[in-house]
């Protein structure tokens, strides 16, 4: 037996609780592994509180990140006792996640732990921390460098934005953080951001261009944020785009596009292929300060992991919040 945050549609509607289940009972794979770490991302606090069709299987153990300890394996590239981590490919989604003490993975979605990491910090970073690698290999492979001028990161406090800050401060990238949040300016500043924006500046309708600003961006937000982002670009600028807190639509022109020759490049962390993220592990490993990422760290047992979903969609968190899945 173990214990689980178990996502079941009932003849009430629909129930999120800490459950017990049977190892039996986990989803196929040819890993089985014991989990010491999950984490609440944007997306478990969706499923979590049951506000978007993020799971497509029920009942559903939650949990799209899990960092642990291999105890079976079936798969040529695993052992017992390999300490891996798990980001996305539907887990928590149509697979049983790792918000759990157990959980049967397939051994081609695992990444090795890198041995600068613990498995509690391969939480810490999580999907967020993960794909905010991706956006600053996204952003250095559209040739913005820091010497071609400032890089907006929006939704700064939440945890895509903390990391990446960290990540393009360490790298000599001058940071400019967009928030709702002035009040955390200076837990931002201490993250690497050189100046703070009210987000409001961005979320409104605006125009099709607009001043040019920045030479680069990480966007967690979408809508009108992400639209006034691309009419901010410096020429030949790019935004490397993740998320949609604010909305799944782009109320843009092109005239970004065809004036200054900027790049809205897409970022995907659930399928990404596995090249792409043992390059973002390795990355992170080398350019993720890990003083700043305990800064944006906060250890929660798995009871309080479904109250603390609901605070992430309401804006109520900053950072990352790590679970502790046998506290």
């Amino acid at each position: 037996m173990f214990k689980a945050i178990l996502l079941s549609k009932t003849d009430g509607g629909f129930d999120a609780k800490v459950a017990d289940l049977d190892d039996k009972d986990l989803t196929e794979g040819d890993v089985a592994i014991r989990v010491e770490y999950s984490t609440v991302n944007y997306k478990d606090g969706l499923a979590i509180a049951n506000k978007s069709p993020i799971v497509r299987r029920w009942p559903m153990v939650a949990g799209i990140d899990g960092a642990g300890v291999v105890e079976q394996s079936a798969h040529p590239r695993w052992k017992k006792g390999d300490r891996v981590v798990l980001n996305g490919w539907g887990v928590g989604e149509t697979h049983w996640g790792c918000l759990a003490q157990k959980a049967r993975l397939k051994g081609d979605w695992l990444v090795p732990l890198p041995k600068a990491f613990s498995t509690k910090q391969a939480m810490a970073i999580g999907t967020a921390g993960y794909t905010a690698m991706l956006c600053v290999l996204a952003l250095e492979k559209q040739g913005v460098t820091p010497d071609k001028g400032e890089v907006l990161v929006t939704g700064a406090s939440g945890g895509v934005g903390g990391v990446a800050i960290a990540i393009l401060s360490k790298l000599g990238y001058t940071v400019i953080a967009s928030t709702g949040r002035t009040n955390e300016a200076g837990y931002l500043k201490e993250l690497g951001a050189s100046s703070i924006i009210d987000r409001n500046e961005l979320s409104k309708p605006g125009g099709p261009l607009a001043k040019e600003r920045w030479a680069g961006a990480v966007d967690a937000v979408g809508s009108h944020t992400l639209a006034n982002v691309c009419a901010g670009l410096k020429y030949g600028g790019a935004v490397a785009a993740c998320g949609l807190a604010q909305g799944m639509d782009f109320p843009a022109t092109v005239i970004p596009f065809i004036l200054r020759a900027v790049t809205l490049t897409g970022v995907d962390s659930v399928m990404c292929p596995m090249e792409r993220r043992l390059e973002a592990w390795s990355r992170l490993a080398k350019d993720l300060d890990p003083v700043k990422l305990d800064r944006i760290t906060t250890v929660v047992k798995l009871s309080e992991a479904i109250p603390r979903a609901r605070d992430i969609l309401a804006g109520k968190v900053r950072g990352r919040v790590v679970v502790d899945v046998n506290a």
